[in-house]
């Protein structure tokens, strides 16, 4: 596999909305990430990516793009993401952008024009329906809940929403679309920018009428086509989420020879805590050996025909340290476990902002506290199916993503030292003791255990190249070995708040959440080693 700089990258993610607000007007945006860089310098970070900035109505947070070559007013100027691109480059920092290119916004102007009329220009942009008998033309549902298809008393037809019915999904099968695509694409790679991350990319190329939404068929003659037209010109990264990835998938698009995509999120591990068949709603503990199984299975099966994304969270996500560890007693200890048990993995680790302080869920008491579109429908949706309002918070508190988005914790100060004015969402509660002021002042916070492994994989290339071999052991442990060049690692972690007996291997200690580990590991504890061969 020809070497890349996004090899041995590791990826920082910024939601603008929640990172810092420069203009008190209780919302993120660009002159506030600038103002943060030299803080992602000293973490260490190789790129931002970049949740979407472009103009938008902002009903789903900025993934219902009205104007792809504009900036979100609120957000700033398209001079102030020029600015963003100088300052970040000047630090050795890349960003990629967050491309929603699946559906666009109903106020995006081939929208407007497309139901004007069936015979306008823009019409076959979008996926338009005659009526079935009254009805909708199929069963095809949105994943926010409800039909997928949305009446338009104008032209007397239905068009496709697999999201918002302000989303609606753009017709790929039109070529005309597809150059429009590759412009928007040219002209922020013209501008500089390290690569894209593409929403939910295995949609592209669905087949309605054979009620197929994600891998279908023409999907990589387009990505391959995208590649072509836009992206395979310069050295940049691009991942797509691929909700449905299995190892052999991702293979058909990040196998280098195919051309297509350098990685893909997939998120096998992220859906074992719900029921089978069931909705990310329907919570059930996590099987530890099942995630073991999962989390290998990846590492080995891609072999060298793709390269993995590594992460536990992003800005759909609840915290790991909530979900997963600990988020009271042992806060600090498993937040540093999850960090060195997915950072010693092979492939490109993505860090979502405040992942790397520890930031925890954020329990609502009740729905007026929630802000994601997700959220709230399905609460009206169980509310009227019988559940009661407890049991539904409790799963919105589980898994809902206004998790992930309250305001970064910078301060101790009113608002967290995120604005001077009330915030869009509120903060964690817990703003005053888990911000990064504290983290910096105190050398074994969480920060630093990132920071440190961040430093190994630039300065070891058996954290980035290395083979993977899972190690058999206590359920409650997750014990594998990276080899590479007669240099063998260990990483070890217990996944658990209990002590654990293991007989540690001889060794240079590299990184550790505890001091001077022994033969019983303690709750949440992780380590690493370069054993002795």
């Amino acid at each position: 596999m020809e070497r890349k700089w996004w090899h041995s990258a590791v990826i920082y993610q910024i939601y603008p909305r929640s990172f810092q607000d420069t203009n008190h007007d209780g919302i993120g945006d660009i002159p506030g990430i600038i103002n943060r860089l030299d803080y992602l310098v000293n973490l260490g970070i190789t790129a931002i990516w970049l949740s979407p900035v472009y103009q938008s109505p902002n009903d789903d947070n900025g993934y219902d793009i009205s104007d792809y070559c504009a900036i979100m007013k609120e957000f700033g100027t398209m001079e102030d993401m020029d600015s963003l691109l100088y300052e970040a480059s000047k630090r050795n920092i890349r960003i990629i952008m967050d491309l929603v290119v699946n559906h666009s916004s109903d106020e995006h102007a081939w929208f407007i024009e497309a139901r004007q009329s069936k015979d306008n220009p823009y019409r076959d942009f979008y996926i338009w329906r005659d009526a079935k008998q009254g009805h909708v033309p199929n069963e095809l549902m949105s994943i926010f809940g409800g039909s997928a298809w949305e009446w338009d008393e104008q032209t007397q037809q239905y068009y496709l929403h697999l999201f918002s019915k302000k989303q609606p999904d753009l017709n790929w099968e039109n070529p005309l679309l597809r150059q429009k695509i590759w412009e928007m694409m040219n002209f922020w790679l013209e501008k500089g920018v390290g690569g894209f991350r593409m929403d939910v990319i295995d949609l592209i190329g669905k087949q309605i009428d054979k009620g197929i939404t994600n891998n279908g068929e023409k999907l990589h003659d387009y990505l391959q086509e995208m590649n072509r037209e836009t992206f395979g010109k310069y050295d940049v990264l691009t991942v797509g989420e691929t909700w449905g990835a299995t190892p052999e998938i991702a293979k058909l698009y990040s196998n280098p020879s195919r051309k297509e995509l350098s990685m893909v999120f997939q998120f096998e591990h992220v859906c074992l805590d719900q029921q089978e068949g069931k909705e990310k709603w329907d919570l059930k503990p996590l099987n530890l050996s099942k995630f073991k199984q999962v989390m290998s299975r990846w590492q080995i099966e891609l072999g060298q025909e793709g390269w993995n994304s590594l992460f536990f969270e992003n800005h759909d996500l609840p915290r790991v340290v909530s979900r997963w560890g600990n988020d009271t007693t042992y806060r600090i200890e498993s937040a540093k476990m999850f960090a060195i048990l997915l950072h010693g993995m092979k492939g490109t680790p993505y860090i979502y902002q405040g992942q790397e302080i520890g930031m925890t869920n954020y329990l609502a008491e009740d729905i007026s506290q929630v802000s994601d579109i997700e959220a709230i429908n399905m609460y009206h949706h169980r509310l009227s199916n019988g559940y009661t309002k407890e049991e539904i918070l409790c799963s919105i508190n589980a898994k809902g993503r206004d998790n992930a988005r309250t305001p970064m914790q910078w301060d101790s100060s009113q608002y967290g030292g995120f604005s001077n004015a009330t915030p869009w969402l509120a903060l964690n509660k817990n703003y005053k003791e888990v911000n990064v002021k504290q983290a910096l002042e105190d050398k074994c916070s969480i920060f630093y255990t990132y920071k440190r492994l961040i430093a190994l994989r630039k300065e070891h290339d058996i954290m980035v190249w290395g083979d993977y071999e899972l190690v058999p052991t206590d359920e409650r442990l997750f014990v594998y070995e990276r080899v590479y060049n007669g240099v063998r690692w260990q990483v070890v972690a217990n996944l658990t708040s209990e002590h654990v007996p293991f007989k540690r291997d001889r060794g240079e200690l590299l990184i550790a959440n505890y001091d001077n580990p022994t033969d019983c590991l303690r709750p949440y504890e992780a380590y690493i080693i370069n054993k002795e061969i």
